[in-house]
């Protein structure tokens, strides 16, 4: 043969050549939070989808190093839904994070690429990055005192009669907005006991807040010198709405502390960022109370960055007797409640990076927790929703979702969370941009739709370890590079149902070491949609799904779930499952016992997945959230000792 002739082969095979390996591009350390650090690394090329990239750490001044979960291979998922005109393809590259760290702490973090076909570029990153300690007052800062208006008994200096009047030195009337002394970073308010409720058809209101009740908070503390708002420690102090929409506007604010305040009567207690206007940085609202609110915590704002939402207790307005769901006629017609009207929307919604949200205990919501929906995410990683936690929450009666990663980009971290009572899903992705979304060590129970996970909207990245779901898992909206590992779901014995759908959109996929309660009397327990290498499946034909009535037949099938087993719920020390035929029932988790009886057959049965269960009792780790051994984690405030929610 000519050399004019294999030349273009010879182009060919550099062309492939070239495609297949990897050219490694910008590496990005994302927002820390307390316990969690992630990370971004834009690649081109790996057309093949074989290049890896191992990542290892230590704290500062150790020697010895610590395997973490490799970066996950992102990139080329399509995340659409048409009827909003969403279509979205996620970027190349990889992201990931290392989990369960310790606060306040530096990290040396390793980061080593690898192609067989071949790398160009720094195949090494290797980086220090401190994790965030728990937002506090200043300690060199003013203290102001404020008193409420009918207090008698003898004042600390300086003083003041509302919020308003210390932290701008409002007036009254017309002269509310004139701001001529205004807080400065470092400030403490002290709050001290008593009512804070305006008079809001008062022209001359003594809060400060004629006509619409609304305090409007916009200075600017500093990470250092954050302003705070706190109550001093004599007795209660309540924030009284009186009925209006907002209480506290804090969405041009930076760095503001609200500590141990009772807030009620509201529609939303904290208003923290509208989007493509403005959003605070730096919020944190730390053990206080919200009961019958509409919202508590809310920022739709993609600049929005670093909240710490924590140790709260967030009541709203929805029906506590009855899980009424939200979708009308449907659930009109199964029974005599009625649809659902939206009395309360979210306990806290955010959005952007750097977000925690942590051991709230929350009720009588729509949805308990998310992120923004928001929609196709913004190019700068500092305006979208990657490095959030969410974790140590509970959560009981939602009516839509106990929780939302809805939004989220890269690197969302949901943890430890309790949830009691969905009305139409547990934990949603619907959709998110690329992940990786990790769900694990989370509880489920009553969830009537059969959505444990709403991994809708084609979401992308899903990581689901170690949960205890009891509940099935339908749904049959494909999703990309989805993955289940040490698991348990247990069906409830519901009337034609299945146990566990596997919607696949993509070849990346994997389901192993899972422990499954199939419902008696139905034919289909599993239900698979696995694209072929290579494949990118978004539209199913109705042939293209495999259904199977035991798990050894599925694993024949498929090659997945090699270790996966049957159980049942003798694996608890005493857990019954929730009624199938009552949907609208409440239970509480008082009366639940999660934990698994020494012995059974889910202990022991699980594997090592790095820095998730690193910790585990016995030969192997056990399926679901709560290892045999190990303390149970505490749900909700850690200040809350009585039970919230009651019969």
């Amino acid at each position: 043969m000519s050399i004019r002739k294999l030349l273009p082969i010879a182009l060919l095979a550099m062309r492939a050549f070239a495609q297949n390996s990897t050219t490694a591009g910008k590496f990005t350390v994302e927002h820390p939070t307390l316990l969690n650090l992630g990370f971004e690394w834009a690649i081109q090329g790996d057309a093949n989808r074989n290049a890896t990239v191992d990542v290892r750490f230590r704290a500062a001044g150790e020697s010895a190093w610590r395997p973490a979960l490799q970066l996950v291979r992102i990139g080329g998922e399509n995340i659409y839904r048409r009827r909003e005109g969403l279509d979205y393809t996620v970027p190349e590259g990889f992201a990931g994070s290392i989990l369960n760290l310790q606060p306040g702490t530096e990290y040396e973090c390793e980061f080593v690429m690898k192609d067989p076909d071949g790398v160009t570029g720094q195949t090494t990153q290797r980086v220090k990055v401190k994790t965030r300690t728990e937002p506090k007052a200043y300690e060199g800062g003013r203290k102001l005192h404020v008193y409420p208006t009918d207090y008698k008994g003898p004042k600390l200096e300086p003083n003041f009669e509302s919020l308003m009047e210390a932290y701008y030195g409002a007036g009254l009337g017309d002269w509310n907005v004139v701001w001529e002394h205004r807080a400065q970073p470092g400030d403490t308010i002290l709050m001290h006991t008593g009512l804070y409720k305006s008079e809001r058809t008062n022209y001359v209101d003594l809060m400060a807040t004629p006509f619409d009740g609304l305090m409007s908070l916009t200075l600017k503390g500093t990470k250092e010198k954050p302003i705070t708002i706190m109550a001093a420690g004599d007795g209660e102090v309540i924030f009284d709405g009186a009925g209006s929409h907002r209480l506290f506007d804090v969405m041009a604010s930076q760095y503001h502390i609200f500590d141990g305040l009772t807030i009620r009567n509201v529609d939303v207690a904290f208003f923290a960022g509208q989007k493509e206007v403005m959003g605070a940085v730096g919020l944190a609202v730390k053990n206080c109370r919200m009961e019958n609110v509409g919202f508590g915590v809310w920022t739709e704002y993609a600049g929005s960055s670093d909240f710490y939402i924590a140790d709260n207790l967030i009541l709203g307005r929805d029906d506590r007797f009855r899980l009424v769901g939200w979708t009308g006629a449907r659930w009109a017609s199964a029974g005599p409640f009625g649809s659902h009207q939206l009395t309360s929307y979210y306990a806290v919604k955010v959005y952007g990076p750097g977000h925690v949200i942590a051991r709230n205990a929350i009720a009588y919501f729509h949805d308990g927790m998310g992120i923004s929906t928001y929609g196709t995410p913004e190019k700068d990683p500092e305006r979208q929703a990657s490095s959030i936690d969410f974790y140590g929450n509970d959560i009981h009666m939602s009516n839509d979702d106990i929780m939302e990663t809805d939004g989220g980009v890269y690197n969302v971290r949901v943890f430890n969370n309790r949830g009691i009572n969905a009305g139409q899903g547990g934990y949603s992705s619907q959709p998110t941009f690329g992940g990786p979304i990790y769900f694990y060590r989370n509880i489920l129970y009553h969830n009537p739709t059969g959505v444990a996970f709403k991994f809708s909207a084609k979401p992308a990245g899903l990581f689901v370890f170690h949960n205890t779901i009891i509940d099935e898992q339908t749904v049959r909206d494909p999703s990309s590079n989805m993955h289940y590992m040490n698991n348990l779901f247990l069906g409830r014995d519901t009337p034609e149902r299945g146990i566990m759908t596997w919607a696949n959109a993509t070849d990346a996929f994997s389901t192993d070491y899972n422990g499954y309660r199939p419902n008696k009397g139905v034919a289909a327990q599993y239900a698979w949609l696995g694209p072929k290498k290579g494949e990118r499946l978004y539209e199913p034909k109705p042939t293209d799904w495999k259904t199977f009535a035991t798990l050894a037949e599925f694993r024949a099938a498929t090659g997945q779930e090699k270790h996966g087993i049957e159980v049942d719920f003798d694996i608890f020390e005493n857990l019954a499952p929730p009624d199938p035929t009552k949907r609208h029932a409440v239970y509480h988790s008082m009366d639940l016992n999660f934990k698994l009886k020494p012995g059974s057959k889910a202990v022991d049965a699980g594997v090592r997945i790095p820095t998730v269960n690193d910790d585990f009792v016995g030969a192997a780790p056990d399926l679901g959230a709560l290892e045999v051994g190990k303390p149970e984690p505490k749900y909700g405030p850690t200040w809350l000792t009585w039970k919230p929610f009651y019969r």
